[in-house]
């Protein structure tokens, strides 16, 4: 997993790649919790995760509530597989996807 990062201002752009599962969870935690503080607008492009596990949903729903009290968040560019995900569990209820 990689996540390619770009602030500007008070915002935050985050590009993950790859996969966010229960191996590559904590290097996700590590690279965008500490990174929204001050935060009003996060965006996360979706264009490269192949996969999302539980832990990564945990970490959405992490990121999700800390916008909701700062800003916004949204989610751009997810492919079928995530989507799926997304439904099944009904995070595309209270999510901004895009």
């Amino acid at each position: 997993m990689t996540i390619n990062k770009q602030r500007e201002g008070s915002k935050l752009y985050a590009e993950i790649l790859g996969r966010i599962d229960t191996v590559t969870v904590t290097d996700a935690e590590k690279a965008l919790l500490p990174d929204v503080e001050g935060i009003t607008e996060l965006t996360l492009d979706f264009k490269g995760l192949d996969y999302i596990s539980s832990a990564g949903l945990r970490l959405l729903l992490s990121l999700q509530k800390i916008m909701n009290k700062q800003g916004s968040m949204k989610i751009l560019n997810v492919n079928e597989t995530v989507r799926e995900i997304f439904e099944v569990t009904g995070f595309s209820d209270f999510l901004t996807i895009e």
